[in-house]
């Protein structure tokens, strides 16, 4: 019997990067092959491992890795994270999504796939997350909320009940939403959403 993980290729080698090496490393499902990035850092390691081609070969990266995940973030705009994501599933890879086993996601919930969730996040039950989002570090999704495609919900976020982020969204740290709330845009750090 083989048990040896399935290769993922990760897409951006930032500081969000990092990050989601963690949680793949701490999941234990994948084994990182390597990561695109910039054409400049070709060679170099990031956490240890290799950057090995630009978006440009993505095509012909899929005649060896079939699994990718995103790991740009997702601050001033998202429109490099949906380009990417649209880029790879049509060409075909695998996007799974990423679940930190230091994060609670209820049997009950549902997560949509190339979205990652870190570490101590919860997602509760009835909640569903779209395709292509981060769940970011202690962020809460509660009960019933949706949070459509492509959005992040930043650190330690508070996403309450019945509450919609509509797709595209980001919600900044520590930001708190009412429950039921219709949240679209950009919600700032620490604010409330009402």
């Amino acid at each position: 019997m083989n048990n040896k993980p399935d290769s993922i290729i990760l897409i951006g080698g930032g500081g969000h990067c990092h990050s989601v090496i963690d949680v793949i490393e701490q999941q234990a499902i994948y084994q990182i092959a390597g990561i695109v990035d910039l054409e400049e850092n070709i060679g170099k390691l990031i956490l240890g491992y290799p950057v090995l081609a630009t978006d440009n070969e993505l095509t012909e990266l899929f005649d060896t890795y079939k699994n990718a995940i995103i790991t740009i973030g997702h601050i001033r705009t998202n429109t490099l994270r949906i380009n990417l994501y649209e880029q790879l599933k049509l060409i075909g890879y695998n996007l799974p999504a990423i679940i930190s086993p230091l994060a609670y996601v209820s049997k009950h919930a549902e997560i949509g796939s190339g979205t990652v969730v870190m570490h101590h996040a919860l997602v509760n039950a009835n909640a569903k997350v779209g395709e292509n989002c981060i769940i970011n570090t202690k962020a809460l999704i509660e009960h019933d909320a949706i949070v459509e495609n492509n959005c992040h919900i930043a650190t330690a976020s508070v996403i309450n009940g019945s509450v919609n982020v509509k797709q595209n969204s980001f919600i900044g740290s520590n930001a708190t939403s009412k429950q039921g709330a219709t949240l679209t845009g950009f919600t700032k750090a620490g604010g409330v959403a009402l």
